[in-house]
């Protein structure tokens, strides 16, 4: 057996590349199904208006329009709304505001491209012929788009009952030993912070095929999704009926980061049309639908407070977040920048007092919900802008006062304020390793040079730490197939990250097969039971342990089967190598083997609790280059130094690493969504106006891995998916106000553009 290249901690290449590379790969809307139908939504062009009249008769007489549906149709026919999976409590106890979410409008639109008619015809043409036909009588209402200002006196009100546009007013921590920290502190640091909001340009937009099976009465909705069982316990309920009513499956799937997690109106949708016709409905976004579907991310405005002793040690963290839903609340936005955002607030500092409130507030926009990272990001950004800011004022040398206020490896298991307990971690060491790559202490001189030259240039650091999230357990089965290959059934959901490797790795190890042998099963609801998909950072931490409980079941069925095979007891039966043997002899045999002998008897399924989740960390440092005639920024260089525990590939990890720095590079210097304030149109709907990084706007980005073994769990991992998102967008920032600084720039918020650098060259000139 060749068992080795497919061994843990080896740069082994993606085995699923070579099919996806091929063409190969099977994504969504490459399903087609016998006498299938298209679906086509039509949309609200106005942010906020009341439906004074919807008229769809010239549309239904269409040829080749089979149905056309409204919100009339789904509430006769008892269709729910979208539900909101994660409310959260105010702070005086009471209930936050969570407004109904129908499927399709009902009397009134809140947002441009609030879904209003859904139609079903034999091509997407005649969905577009019949959708220019509908007469919708819009009264327009004055919308609230501006999150700086939806919760002023005299704003327009999204919901009647959301009283200033309020959801939530929430709060985590000790509020009255904060306030004495800062109270007796010799230095307070404050800033405002804007932390943009992100239109998600995964690859692959989304899609929904629905069949429905009238016998059964069960539908079969191909999604592609970060995790069909969310979706399948989330939809039953909507049609009023038992999830189990509903066989999810994801095929392959082009890019997730957190937006493909939810529930959204076009999965029901296509179950509804489905079921009433008695033929399967797919419906698929075109990219500039999806700037007005599909969740959005980020988009906070936070104050951050930082008290500092007279030595220069943080002793207490004050925040203040307006944090913005939508229109509505999606499946998971609440718990996003409460639960999820503030339990990094300590980073990896000793903070002796934080106290955080968060307002969930209502506006006439897309709905915001997780994006890669889902609250940490934005609370990395806050405290890492905070400590240098702190630098600065304090005329203390950046990287110094970081390390004077690191938790110490000597302190794990570390309880912060906010309820966190880290198993481990040694930060300094990681600092370290990223300022003697960057040649921290050699930057003057390239400063120098580049002043010469007539540019301004800075370099930026962020410490970031990250939890990682998800549900509580995970399962993970492994079958012996006929055809002598081995089928690992997972309960997580590949976007692209290279699950199939390293699960295939994990069981390689484990059993001693060969890795070609080894099939990764996933995104079928039916064949596996339970599972709790991919979002925050969780795979390979929770699906790597149910994949080792379940390697030792197998390995215990092994010894029993080898016993009676081998005609020997089982406490004289060893595996080692993918072998079983007899101790002290020479007779065994292969796992393979054996499985062939005993159909389904070495067949194991194992369910892992998962108790603790994981604290990833590292340093990202970014140097860059202003023009300062035209405002242009330049990253000349980018390192950064990871704690993500064992890594199983680290191939894979820098590849993830990578992606999540080009990520955050995106919302630091160039992706800016922007609505219009009057209207409430989103001036950049699309990519001629919306700005993603390409190739030559990165450059290379070195990256070393250092191990610090997580103590939580087997395998010794720390989620990595994530990190790069996390880290990037403070160093960036960071290092643009460091260049800028001579010239008394000392605020700027993201994006970073081009226009907005001149201008604040400009004012501060």
């Amino acid at each position: 057996m060749t068992t080795t290249k497919f061994g843990l901690a080896q740069p082994v290449r993606r085995v699923e590349d070579l099919r996806l590379l091929k063409g190969n790969g099977r994504y969504t809307d490459d399903i087609a199904l016998p006498g299938m139908l298209v679906g086509l939504v039509v949309r609200s062009p106005h942010a906020a208006a009341r439906i004074v009249s919807l008229d769809v008769a010239a549309a239904r007489a269409v040829p080749g329009v089979h149905a056309i549906y409204t919100a009339a149709d789904l509430k006769a026919d008892k269709i729910g709304g979208l539900p909101c999976a994660a409310p959260v409590q105010n702070k005086d106890g009471t209930d936050m505001v969570a407004p109904p979410h129908p499927v399709l409008a009902e009397g009134m639109v809140r947002h441009v491209g609030d879904p209003v008619t859904f139609i079903v015809a034999h091509t997407i043409q005649a969905a577009r012929d019949a959708a220019e036909l509908i007469a919708v009588d819009y009264e327009v209402l004055p919308s609230s788009t501006d999150l700086a200002a939806t919760m002023d006196a005299g704003a327009a009100q999204v919901w009647p009952e959301a009283k200033g546009n309020l959801s939530f007013d929430w709060d985590i921590g000790d509020k009255a030993a904060t306030d004495a920290e800062f109270a007796k502190a010799t230095h307070v640091t404050r800033l405002t912070i804007v932390n943009n909001r992100i239109v998600v340009s995964s690859i692959e937009a989304r899609a929904a095929l629905a069949e429905y099976d009238a016998a059964s009465g069960r539908w079969t909705l191909y999604a592609n999704t970060q995790g069909g069982w969310l979706v399948k316990n989330l939809i039953g309920p909507v049609f009023g009926v038992d999830a189990e009513q509903f066989r999810v499956i994801t095929p392959d799937v082009g890019g997730g980061f957190g937006m493909k997690l939810f529930l959204y109106a076009e999965h029901v949708l296509t179950c509804y049309a489905a079921r009433k016709l008695g033929r399967p409905v797919k419906w698929a976004s075109e990219r500039s639908e999806a700037f007005l579907c599909d969740t959005q991310g980020r988009d906070n405005i936070t104050l951050g407070e930082l008290a500092i002793d007279a030595d220069g040690r943080f002793t207490a963290l004050r925040t203040r977040n307006v944090s913005n839903m939508g229109a509505y609340l999606s499946t998971f936005a609440p718990y996003i920048p409460t639960y999820a955002g503030t339990g990094v607030l300590s980073s990896i500092y000793n903070f002796k007092a934080i106290y955080a409130n968060v307002l969930g507030v209502f506006t006439n926009t897309v709905p915001v919900d997780a994006y890669r990272g889902a609250g940490r990001p934005e609370a990395n950004y806050l405290v890492e802008r905070l400590v240098d800011a702190a630098a600065r004022e304090l005329g203390v040398d950046r990287a110094e006062l970081r390390r004077r206020n690191m938790v110490g490896p000597e302190a794990m298991p570390h309880s912060t304020p906010v309820g966190k307990v880290y198993d481990s971690g040694d930060f300094r060491i990681v600092l370290e390793a990223a300022l003697s790559k960057m040649d921290y202490a050699g930057f003057g001189t390239r400063r120098a040079a580049a002043l010469r030259a007539g540019k301004r240039r800075g370099i930026g650091f962020a410490y970031y730490l990250e939890a990682t999230g998800g549900d509580a357990t995970e399962r993970a089965e492994i079958r012996f197939a006929e055809d002598g290959f081995v089928d690992v059934y997972v309960g997580t959901q590949s976007t692209g990250q290279g699950h199939e490797t390293a699960y295939v790795q994990l069981t390689a190890a484990q059993l001693g097969i060969d890795g070609d042998l080894i099939r990764i099963r996933q995104g079928d609801t039916d064949t596996i039971p339970v599972g709790g998909g991919t979002g925050g950072a969780r795979s390979l931490y929770s699906e790597g342990q149910a994949i080792l409980l379940t390697s030792s079941s197998v390995i215990a069925k092994g010894k029993q089967a080898a016993a009676e095979e081998l005609e020997a007891s089982v406490a004289d039966i060893a595996f080692a190598d993918g072998r079983f043997s007899i101790v002290g002899t020479d007779r065994g045999m292969g796992i393979l083997e054996l499985a062939a002998k005993r159909h389904k008897a070495l067949d194991a399924a194992e369910i892992a609790p998962i108790d603790h989740h994981t604290f990833p960390n590292g340093c990202h440092i970014a140097e860059v280059e202003i023009d300062p005639e035209t405002g242009h920024v330049s990253v000349e260089r980018y390192a950064v130094a990871d704690d993500f525990g064992k890594t199983v590939n680290p191939l894979i990890v820098r590849g993830q690493v990578a992606g999540g720095v080009a990520q955050g590079m995106g919302q630091a210097l160039m992706e800016h969504t922007v609505f219009d304030r009057e209207s409430g149109q989103l001036l950049s709907g699309s990519f001629m106006d919306y700005a993603l990084p390409r190739a030559n706007d990165l450059p290379d980005i070195e990256i070393e891995l250092l191990e610090v073994p997580c103590r939580s769990n087997p395998l010794g991992v720390k989620g990595a998916g994530e990190a790069g998102a996390v880290g990037s967008p403070p160093a960036l920032v960071n290092a643009v106000l460091d260049a800028l600084a001579g010239d008394g720039v000392t605020q700027i918020d993201m994006p970073v553009t081009t226009e907005k650098v001149w201008r604040a060259l400009a004012k501060a000139a």
